[in-house]
């Protein structure tokens, strides 16, 4: 980028001053050649909105990894869902994202076109609102997530047993972060050499858990906000430890992040959920990686409660959602980008979510 081009970018920048100082600390530290990974889907967004990509030294690259918690949800949980819709007296309770993501056969949209009771909720408490209103429904809360939604589930389950609320149950297919990352340091297509870290989920499991990526694998690690020069923090500090052979996980948003994260919200999480493998889109399954309710709990699971006839799962031909959560393809490279799959006529979750790699490349390049 030009000095002048790299100006009027910059002029819509809140401190614009601050933005350069750390533009040119970037380039001064920034080897000849890094991949940098993001794992937090308003990370992609705010990347892409603010021409993150742009600004940065030739040779450095900046991927979008599997930070959507819509686009890493598989094609096999979306076809439970859409079972679970097809049980008569059951309503879905689900944000709205969701109901636009193809299943194998179905969507939640299409579903509710059908005739199904599918509801657009704002959050678990509305769920519980729609139980308690309607005793004679089932509704079933849609749980999707990192470990920044996880613990409002749990306390909203934990809600429900307290209220004697025998009507509603949650379909949990959370993820936790660490285990992908791990699974996304190992790919040989990748070749990572270090990682924005998340501040949502941050904010909840803190700093700890990630340590490992440091001190066993040697990749560096900054946690950042959400701002375009807490990205640029975040970046600086990376090249900073990359310049000087560190490898460490440091905190860029102390405003919001704890080393030792949210306790209360940890505590709920671990109350209620207990970890399990999970399958990942593009990843596949990763031991511990996932998040099912506890046995004191049982009840509020709705593949337990209904245990309805899932159809077998089917992939759909050309989309490579999956190559582009792992980092080795940008969405503009997939052919069906811009053609087949728009956000009119998505065939992937990464171009239904606000927060999808495909959406964000549709919407700003």
């Amino acid at each position: 980028m030009s000095a002048n081009a790299l100006d009027q970018e910059l002029a819509a920048f809140k401190d614009p001053d601050l933005a350069r100082g750390l533009i040119g600390s970037i380039q001064a530290l920034a080897p000849q050649q890094a991949t940098l990974m993001e794992v937090c889907g308003t990370h992609t967004v705010a990347i892409a909105r603010n021409g993150l990509r742009a600004m940065m030294p030739e040779g450095i690259r900046l991927a979008s990894g599997p930070g959507c918690p819509v686009c890493v949800t598989s094609n096999h949980d979306i076809d439970k869902v859409i079972a679970l819709a097809r049980v008569p007296e059951v309503t879905i309770a689900t944000f709205g994202d969701m109901t636009r993501v193809p299943g194998s056969t179905s969507s939640l949209l299409a579903e509710q076109a059908a005739g199904r009771d599918v509801r657009i909720v704002y959050s678990p408490l509305d769920a519980l609102a729609l139980a308690a209103e309607d005793p004679t429904r089932q509704v079933v809360f849609v749980g999707v997530g990192f470990e920044t939604t996880t613990p409002l589930i749990a306390m909203a389950i934990k809600r429900a047993r307290a209220e004697g609320l025998g009507n509603f149950s949650v379909y949990a297919a959370h993820k936790n972060m660490p285990g992908a990352l791990e699974a996304i340091i190992n790919d040989p297509q990748l070749k990572l050499d270090a990682l924005i870290l998340p501040g949502h989920v941050s904010t909840i499991i803190g700093a700890e858990p990630y340590r490992f990526l440091a001190e066993e694998y040697g990749i560096p690690g900054v946690i950042t906000g959400f701002e375009p020069v807490d990205v640029l923090q975040g970046i600086a500090m990376i090249m900073r430890q990359l310049h000087e052979g560190r490898a460490e996980i440091e905190i860029a948003y102390a405003r919001g992040v704890m080393p030792e994260g949210n306790p209360v919200a940890l505590a709920a999480i671990d109350e209620v959920f207990e970890t399990c493998p999970a399958t990942w889109r593009g990843l596949g399954e990763i031991p511990g990686s996932g998040y099912r309710i506890r046995e004191e709990y049982a009840a509020f699971d709705a593949l337990r409660r209904f245990e309805p006839a899932i159809e077998p799962t089917v992939e759909h031909k050309g989309c490579r959602c999956g190559d582009v959560l792992r980092g080795i393809m940008a969405p503009d490279e997939c052919p069906l980008f811009r053609t087949a799959c728009t956000p009119e006529n998505p065939i992937g979750p990464c171009m239904v979510s606000s927060e999808g790699s495909c959406a964000a490349y549709y919407r700003y390049y």
